[in-house]
């Protein structure tokens, strides 16, 4: 597995990061002990990186994964608005992980200044934290153009993680070669850049090769996190990677599973989802009604259903 390095001060890790959204229970495609093997198997072919989120519910899943294997890095990610709030994540982060010193933390969707200004207490905890040794590399995820380029003026900012592919599916507020052009500004003066949604949340996996060579053509992205949740993942992006051929019966397995967002017919029409759907995906006609073509399959609107009605399948 090639090692890079993440911008011009930060970590050396390698060139996939394992997207754990995928094994969490936030997705629930695997149970928690089938994610542990698959993470511990990924650890075996090299893959030295986790991306994770509060959310995502998996401290203890990851954090039974990673015993044995001090050279993983973790990044993890908060909504935190508050220094207090922070203190709390980072804190919980630290417990439930078994790690004094976390390696990566984010502040999680950033859309603009606007956005940051209204984190701002909690970027100022991550910067204490930063300087107290208690994180390494802090800053932030986005799934947009002015995110991207907000977050690259913040002081003390190391790492960006932002929506990233080649049809641009994702990006909430330009387009992709706006996009382009704020990595280009922020890999430009050192921060370091791993792409997310390489694949657009399954709808740009008819051309895998296509998607990941987009990634790699791009000088300012080091890295790129994807979801994966079985070995034959696993070893399907590493043979990608490589640029190997894949064998006809590993191309069965993964490149056709076809995934969607379902929603069950006793939903009731509350609208949270709607509220949180960072694609704008959801709309209300009585019930929750998904565009397939805007969503990215992230599973955050299962989060906040009262009635468990959203699932990925």
């Amino acid at each position: 597995m090639r090692q890079v390095k993440l911008g011009l001060w930060g970590a050396e890790v390698s060139e996939i990061c394992f997207g754990s959204l995928a094994i969490s229970p936030l997705q629930g495609r695997v149970s928690e002990s089938e994610g542990i093997a698959v993470l511990r198997y990924a650890f075996e072919q090299g893959i030295n990186w986790i991306d994770t989120a509060e959310i995502y519910d998996n401290y203890g899943q990851i954090a039974a994964a990673i015993k044995g294997h001090d050279e993983v890095q973790i990044v993890s990610k908060s909504y935190s608005v508050t220094a207090e709030e922070m203190r709390h994540s980072l804190e919980k982060a630290r417990s439930a992980l078994n790690r004094d010193t976390l390696d990566f933390f984010l502040l999680h969707e950033q859309e603009s200044a606007l956005t940051l200004k209204g984190h701002f207490g909690a970027w100022e905890e991550l910067l204490r934290a930063k300087e107290q040794g208690i994180v390494r590399w802090i800053g932030i995820s986005t799934h947009a153009v002015a995110g991207v380029r907000a977050g690259a003026l913040l002081p003390g900012l190391d790492v960006i993680h932002p929506i990233l592919n080649y049809q641009g599916l994702g990006i909430i507020d330009g387009s992709l070669q706006e996009m382009l052009d704020a990595i280009g500004f922020a890999s430009e003066i050192g921060i370091g850049i791993y792409a997310m949604k390489v694949f657009g949340g399954g709808h740009l996996t008819h051309d895998p090769e296509k998607a990941i060579e987009f990634i790699r053509s791009i000088s300012g992205v080091q890295s790129m996190a994807l979801g994966m949740s079985s070995r034959e993942e696993v070893d399907y992006n590493l043979l990608l990677l490589s640029e190997k051929e894949i064998p006809p019966e590993l191309q069965e397995k993964v490149k056709h599973r076809e995934r969607k967002l379902y929603i069950a017919d006793w939903c009731q029409g509350c609208g949270r989802c709607i509220e949180v759907c960072p694609q704008g995906a959801l709309s209300l006609e009585e019930v929750a009604v998904v565009d397939a073509e805007a969503c990215v399959l992230c599973g955050y609107c299962g989060r906040v259903c009262p009635h468990f009605c959203l699932k990925i399948v």
